[in-house]
């Protein structure tokens, strides 16, 4: 099952919000829902399934995909009403790219340990550890932090890099989409493939720059697939020019058959800690890629547009690079 978040048109301008099933290329309305949020807690509070729940509620009211996009009134496939309360994060370092890239990858990381940059370790400790037996806890990923719900672009919506960044650059990701419940305890709504927007060049110059390079805008959406993850996805990336022509494209592979941890590893190492157990909170959380136009000296520019699409998802994620002019806040000493 496919779920999309959207705006219909309004009189006064603000829009009223729908959650609904995308059937091929229309949108079936759920009743008594106006969003994800409300949908998931309720499911919670009930004990029932997403899906299930969705199902039971359709109604008859139908809208067709394309003229919601086009209008520009896509939502994200899950938020918050207040964004401080939405957390987005990421794992980075999991996944093992196409079967060429793996072995290049083996044969980096075979050698002498004490030989390999910290990069290269902690690679190393995922393909050795990330997949631990049922029960048992694996290897500790990388871990970074995006920000708030305020990050959070929807398809259709631009990317605003910050006029002080060295690069704006796409990585195609899936991200799993959670709200805790009353008890504490994280419900893992779906999943959505999403644009884990950085700064590389910034990272490049040293690693430890990779928390301020992750401090950017990200996209996901359109949809957010219930249920469980393929063990294989398959999609492609592309950057699309100015004038509406593919300047660069190609292919990507997530899902457990193609990573070096489990889901469940990554998601026991993001949510162990206390902070990331509050009751009514979201949280958006990336797996990570190995496929990025940056690593095909590819430098996007503002104007052009990132696609990132999986037959799996549904609808192409698209989004338009634009530069936003900074306003740094002076701090005053009370």
């Amino acid at each position: 099952m496919l779920l999309i978040q959207f705006l219909t048109e309004s009189t006064t301008g603000a829009g009223t919000r729908h959650i609904g099933i995308l059937d091929q290329s229309s949108i079936r309305v759920i009743d008594g829902y106006s969003s994800t949020y409300a949908l998931a807690q309720s499911a919670i509070r009930q004990q029932i399934g997403l899906e299930q729940l969705a199902r039971s509620a359709i109604g008859n009211v139908v809208y067709q995909y394309e003229d919601i996009a086009k209008a520009g009134r896509i939502l994200p496939p899950l938020d918050h009403a207040d964004p401080a309360h939405c957390y987005v994060t990421g794992t980075g370092l999991t996944h093992l790219g196409s079967a060429d890239a793996r072995d290049a990858m083996h044969k980096k990381i075979g050698g002498d340990v004490d030989t390999l940059s910290d990069s290269m370790k902690m690679f190393r400790l995922g393909v050795e550890g990330g997949k631990p037996e049922q029960g048992q806890v694996g290897a500790q990923p990388e871990w970074f932090y995006k920000g708030d719900g305020s990050v959070v672009s929807a398809s259709g919506q631009t990317l605003n890099m910050p006029d002080f960044a060295l690069d704006g650059g796409e990585e195609p990701e899936i991200a799993g989409l959670y709200v805790i419940g009353d008890d504490g305890a994280p419900y893992r709504v779906g999943y959505a493939i999403g644009n884990e927007f950085s700064d590389h060049i910034t990272e490049r110059q040293n690693y430890l720059y990779l928390a301020h390079s992750k401090l950017r805008p990200c996209s996901i959406g359109p949809a957010l697939l219930v249920g469980e993850l393929p063990s294989h996805v398959a999609g492609t990336s592309r950057i699309i020019d100015k004038e509406g022509q593919v300047r660069w494209e190609k292919s990507f592979v997530s899902g457990e058959q193609n990573m070096s941890h489990t889901i469940a590893n990554l998601e026991y190492h993001h949510f162990k800690y206390t902070l990331f157990n509050r009751p009514g909170d979201v949280h958006i959380h990336f797996f990570g890629t190995a496929t990025l136009s940056f690593a095909d000296n590819v430098s996007v520019q503002a104007g052009e547009t990132f696609e990132i699409e999986a037959p799996a998802f549904g609808p192409a994620l698209r989004n338009k690079l634009e530069v936003s002019k900074t306003t740094f806040a002076k701090v005053h000493a009370l």
